[in-house]
């Protein structure tokens, strides 16, 4: 599954290369919830027509959404974006579109993974925790 799909231009290049190996590509529509320019994501009120437009590729199922909240500081500064999300979240799954099952709820990493689960998350993404510190270039 690839978890951050942030455009159609990026949904289609996947529909184009699945349909090219006879695949279906399980993907989540990455959401940028904090509205944080150092992070990809589509904002929280342009998703649905992204959802949309994804839900016509015949290569391309998006299983739910994915979001992250600020990557360090109190872990619970992350609950409104991962409440907001969850709402949209709510609100997508009600629309019913073909080629949409939204079924997971991708938030929060190491230092906030308690807080996204107490906000319905399904699948959070722990590297620090299994890997440590890691030193990324820059």
């Amino acid at each position: 599954m690839i978890e951050t799909v942030d455009s159609a231009a990026t949904a289609r290049e996947i529909d184009k290369r699945c349909a090219q190996a006879g695949r279906v590509m399980p993907v989540l529509i990455e959401v940028n919830s904090g509205r944080e320019a150092q992070k990809a994501g589509v904002f929280p009120e342009d998703a649905e027509s992204l959802l949309r437009e994804i839900s016509t590729l015949p290569n391309v199922r998006v299983k739910g959404l994915m979001t992250m909240g600020p990557l360090a500081g109190d872990p619970e500064d992350s609950r409104p974006y991962f409440t907001a999300t969850k709402k949209l979240f709510a609100q997508m799954k009600k629309l019913d579109l073909p080629n949409v099952e939204m079924r997971y709820l991708s938030m929060g990493m190491t230092n906030s993974y308690h807080i996204a689960l107490e906000e319905g998350a399904n699948l959070v993404r722990m590297g620090t925790r299994i890997f440590g510190e890691r030193d990324y270039p820059r």
